[in-house]
Order: structure tokens, then sequence, then C-alpha cells
């Protein structure tokens, strides 16, 4: 597999997602990894965020590498999903996006699949 990009995440959304994540009585591949993407990140203040990564009720345009279908959504908490215009964080592509950078690649595990997505545009 390939290495995983770097991620920065701000000190508030890691906060809200580890308050999110415990409140789940779940096993799911997806929270799983959501934890182990919170313990790899770079935590800095909301303030210190690069304006090309992807943070709580960012905007983002990704790429399904594998359809080549481009997506345009908001990355939000799974109570502000709303179906066509949202992804939550607790989605496999939500999760995959949280931290990066435009222009960075990930491969993410999706029930028994994988998911390669590239980040094109935060706004």
């Amino acid at each position: 597999m390939t290495a995983l990009p770097p991620i920065t995440i701000a000190r508030p959304d890691r906060d809200r997602l580890y308050t999110l994540l415990d409140s789940i009585d779940s096993d799911s591949e997806v929270v799983a990894a959501l934890y182990q993407e919170l313990e790899r990140a770079t935590v800095v203040e909301a303030d210190k965020v690069p304006a090309d990564v992807v943070v709580l009720n960012s905007q983002v345009r990704f790429v399904n590498e594998e359809t080549g279908k481009s997506f345009q959504v908001q990355l939000v908490l799974p109570q502000d999903h709303r179906p066509g215009e949202t992804v939550s964080v607790l989605a496999p592509a939500g999760a995959a996006l949280l931290g990066l950078r435009v222009g960075d690649e990930i491969s993410w595990p999706s029930g028994g699949k994988t998911l390669r997505l590239k980040l094109m545009e935060v706004g």
C-alpha cells in the first residue's frame, strides 16, 4: 500500500472528533481508521491551518480515481449530513479527506475495497 500523505488537523476539530468517536459503540472500519488518522496527524491551532487543507466544514472537490467521477461537497459531522450536499466525516470518503492538502492522493479502506481519492480543491 502507498504511504499515507501527511495530514494537518485543527485542535478544535480533533477534540470534537475524539468526543464523537468516543461516544460511538462501534468497531467499524471507519471509526478505527479515523482514530489512527487523529493519532498520526499534525495538530495545530485553528488559525494556523493552511487554506488548502481539509478541516470540518470545508467545501471540497475531489476525484474518485477508480471511476474518474468528481464530487463537490462539504465535510461535516454526522448530525449535519445532508445527502448530495455533504459527506460525513464518518463516511469512508469523509474520513479519508480529513487533513489532506490540495493535490494529495490517498488510498482508503472501504468495505473490503479501497477508495482512491485525489483532493482537487478546498474552498
